[in-house]
């Protein structure tokens, strides 16, 4: 709820609302209500008016914000968006982790939270353009890391382009996991047309393919499409995707699962 005795105007709500939501990357209008204590027609003003500027876009019951607000945004600000959802997709994926496998991790702060799995299944090994993902492993022996280099990004703490492609195709990994900035119609976009390139790598070059997206992502815009969803082999999600989202998912892939996420009561 917002401070009892605090007065706000319009545009002093509208930005903490913006912020609100590119914190988290998605927020029921419902509980903006509850939080910032207006009216719904108020809230949907509120959100018009953030859509028009380009921060967020509105979806079904929230609003999610525009990747290309968040295109500037380092690991640290993406690592807190959607946590909860993000540890529970990351359990499930981790039943796939075996002895012995070599899997390729991609830049995405989703998939950071599998490296304690990794650690509890190793030996294994591990290839990533990464460098969170690196120093998440710290100096362990049982995993052998691979750094696929290339052009570094220092915003995104990442390698991108011809040569990490490079690097990619001389490996082989028995699995892949990813996650996504946008899912649209069934496929996967990203901002990035670099990023587009070396997770198409990654996916040639791996056995199975993995995907890890979060409710938030579904109906987002984005410029350049990756592939369809029903390109990966299993695609993992949390139980706040809509019911059509889902059903959309499952049409595409063999194998969807959705996981159940510990929310603060």
């Amino acid at each position: 709820m917002s401070e009892p005795g605090v007065e706000r105007g319009p545009a002093a709500r509208r930005e903490l609302v913006r912020r609100r939501v590119l914190d988290a990357g998605f927020a029921r209008v419902d509980d903006l209500v509850r939080e910032f204590d207006v009216s719904l027609m108020t809230m949907h003003r509120d959100l018009d008016a953030l859509e028009a500027e380009g921060w967020i876009s509105k979806i079904r019951g929230g609003a999610t914000a525009n990747p290309s607000a968040l295109v500037d945004a380092g690991v640290r600000e993406r690592a807190t968006s959607m946590g909860a959802e993000k540890a529970a997709m990351c359990d499930v994926a981790a039943q796939l982790l075996s002895h012995g496998q070599t899997i390729f991790l991609d830049d995405s702060t989703t998939v950071l939270g599998l490296v304690p799995h990794v650690l509890a299944d190793s030996p294994m090994t591990v290839a990533t353009n990464f460098l969170p993902a690196l120093r998440a492993f710290g100096d362990t022996t049982s995993v052998d890391l691979h750094l696929l280099g290339g052009t570094y990004h220092s915003r995104q703490e990442s390698c991108q382009g011809l040569q990490t492609v490079d690097a990619i195709d001389a490996m082989h990994a028995d699995l892949f996991f990813m996650s996504t900035t946008a899912v649209m119609d069934g496929r996967c976009l990203h901002r990035s047309e670099a990023t587009v390139m070396t997770r198409r790598a990654f996916m040639r070059n791996a056995a199975r393919s993995v995907l890890l997206v979060d409710h938030a992502k579904f109906g987002r815009p984005a410029p350049h499409m990756l592939c369809d969803v029903g390109e990966f082999d299993t695609v993992i999600t949390d139980d706040g995707i809509d019911d059509s989202d889902l059903e959309m998912l499952r049409s595409r892939c063999d194998d969807v699962q959705v996981a159940q996420v510990l929310r603060a009561s």
